[in-house]
């Protein structure tokens, strides 16, 4: 983030520069052409007044009545003081040659306005005899050079201009060169910025690609760890379930047999051991049917011994049974070869809705439908029970049965509303060898 400020900094702080330099460069150029546009039209003022003073001078000689010298030494005055007025206003500006040709141009003036006030004062026969004379040797050429110098005058102008105008090229070129540099620093900071970005952007995909790929392996791991667990646990069910038939249920009933030897041999004149006897016997069978009870719980020998709608059928019944609610099992095209993790997941996934609609819905009615067609298997619960939010409730019990049906690459489903009861839904994908009903 630090080198795009910097970036940004370098490129505004350049083009700020840039932009002042160009402002400063064009007050300079309209300060030169105004300076240029001064000195011209003093320069054409001056030469004009110099011609009429020429002019005036050619008249003095022609002049005979005293009103005629008045009245062109009037005139003369007056352009005495235009040019005057011209060179005291002439800018020179830096540059001491214009101003020591300026002094040259005011002497020779000075010069030529004594001549010409002396041949005034000459009587009419006088400056009729001596002022041709003296205006072919003196006062003409004192003219031309004057005008001479006005011509060197209006080049030093032009070079001045010419000058400025060199300047303002060269600081152009500078500025050119300068945002040359600056552009070329901001294309190499970007590179540099970007060769950069793209390794720090290639570092970060590495990094997640890595990251992913551990996450991608710590799922499957937790995936088979899930799936070694419920293996394990229906294992564990499955014997714990054998030995309370086998080891616990043969042992109390060997015992009710023994209770039923001994209730035999009591004589009937000993009513109170008879009747404790009974109590005894009672109490085991009590026993028996509990432990098969627990058993079927574990593990339903049905489920192995019948198939999945029998053992899906004895669940609804004693679900039925044991609570107020009526449980409607219905089946179609079940085939009785279903693998055993079929079986198992279809029928842990039936006993978990059922016990949620009992044990928190307070369902009346539940229907669990099971159909099989060519290459898949399809289970619904559904229930008339309270609902509840399915995006904000998820219990240990849900998650139990999405992860079975996803172990078997299934799709898993909940429908529910407040008061409007709960579907629950799985669609398993057969294998290929599986024969279809």
């Amino acid at each position: 983030m630090s080198a795009f400020l910097g970036l940004f900094g370098l490129m505004l702080g350049s083009g700020l520069a840039a932009v002042g330099d160009l402002d400063r460069m064009h007050a300079q150029e309209q300060a030169a052409r105004h300076e240029f546009l001064q000195r011209t039209q003093a320069l054409g003022g001056l030469c004009l007044s110099i011609e009429l003073f020429g002019d005036s001078v050619q008249q003095s000689v022609s002049v005979q009545d005293d009103d005629g010298v008045a009245a062109l030494r009037d005139r003369l005055d007056r352009l005495q003081g235009d040019i005057q007025l011209v060179l005291g206003s002439y800018n020179s500006g830096p540059h001491d040659r214009e101003l020591v040709t300026l002094k040259v141009i005011q002497t020779l003036f000075f010069r030529q306005r004594d001549l010409v006030v002396q041949m005034l004062s000459w009587s009419a026969d006088e400056r009729r005899r001596r002022a041709p004379l003296l205006v072919h040797r003196e006062v003409a050429p004192l003219l031309s050079e004057i005008l001479q110098r006005s011509d060197q005058l209006r080049l030093a102008n032009d070079q001045q201009l010419h000058d400025a105008d060199q300047t303002l090229l060269a600081q152009f070129a500078s500025l050119q060169a300068s945002l040359t540099r600056s552009i070329a620093l901001a294309l190499a900071s970007g590179l540099i910025l970007i060769l950069a970005s793209m390794i720090y952007i290639l570092r970060l995909e590495r990094q997640t690609r890595l990251r992913y790929a551990e996450v991608v392996r710590s799922r499957r791991e937790l995936e088979q760890l899930s799936a070694r667990l419920v293996d394990a646990q229906e294992t564990e069910r499955r014997n714990i379930s054998r030995e309370l038939h086998d080891e616990v249920g043969q042992t109390l009933g060997a015992l009710l047999v023994d209770f039923g030897r001994l209730l035999a041999t009591l004589p009937a004149s000993a009513p109170h051991l008879r009747e404790q006897v009974d109590k005894m016997k009672a109490v085991a069978e009590r026993s028996v049917q509990a432990v098969r009870n627990l058993a079927l719980l574990l593990r339903p020998s049905m489920l192995d011994d019948l198939g999945l709608v029998p053992a899906l059928e004895w669940q609804g019944r004693e679900v039925s049974r044991n609570s107020q609610m009526e449980v409607d099992v219905e089946s179609a095209n079940v085939s009785e070869d279903l693998p055993d993790d079929y079986k198992v997941a279809i029928y842990r996934l039936v006993q978990e809705a059922l016990h949620n609609a009992v044990r928190h819905a307070a369902a009346r009615n539940a229907r669990v439908r099971v159909e099989q067609d060519a290459g898949r298997i399809r289970v619904e619960v559904a229930d008339d029970g309270r609902g509840f939010d399915p995006a904000r409730s998820r219990g240990v019990g849900i998650l139990g049965m999405e992860e079975r049906v996803k172990r078997l690459g299934g799709a898993f489903s909940i429908d529910s509303k407040a008061g409007q009861g709960t579907t629950v839904r799985a669609e398993l994908p057969l294998r290929r060898e599986e024969p279809a009903a």
